[in-house]
């Protein structure tokens, strides 16, 4: 996704066009296909490109953001280069989850699904990680934190705001 920020609009307009056309007269059995090569483009699936790619397809903008929900690896918001998922499932929550996300937001000046200004760091509250015997549990990235406690989290984020 690093490359998204390099672009202009014009060229990732171009590049969301030959993907439609690419799949043209397929319709929503292309659906998923465009999205997942939508936001490798953008970075993400803003309003502007799900109206692109339900005109290009021929469905409704409704089936489109359907589609944009219902799967978790899609995104309606722009990501960070570090993504600061917090598992909000039910081990976790259990386990204070809750307490670490609000830790998090307070520490990056930002809610859940945002992204800060600079485009370092955003915030996801998910419904599992898939390691509940770690609860409470976060992902920076592809890294894995377990056994979490609020006092916790300024270290781990201060090892990506170096970087």
């Amino acid at each position: 996704m690093g490359s998204t920020k390099t672009k202009t609009h014009d060229e990732q307009v171009t590049l969301l066009e030959q993907v439609i056309a690419k799949y043209q007269g397929q319709g929503r059995k292309a659906l998923m296909q465009v999205l997942q090569e939508a936001q490798a483009i953008y970075g993400y699936l803003p309003l502007d490109v799900q109206r692109t790619v339900a005109d290009g397809l021929g469905v409704s903008v409704a089936e489109v953001y359907g589609v944009i929900t219902f799967y978790s690896f899609f995104s309606l918001n722009p990501k960070g280069a570090f993504e600061v998922s917090v598992c909000l499932g039910t081990a976790c929550y259990v386990k204070g989850s809750q307490a670490i996300l609000e830790k998090i937001e307070e520490e990056l000046h930002i809610k859940a699904g945002e992204c800060t200004p600079d485009g370092k760091f955003s915030i996801n509250a998910c419904r599992c990680i898939g390691a509940c015997g770690l609860a409470p549990v976060i992902m920076v990235n592809e890294d894995v934190y377990g056994r979490l406690t609020p006092d916790q989290i300024p270290a781990i984020l201060a090892k990506y705001k170096e970087a």
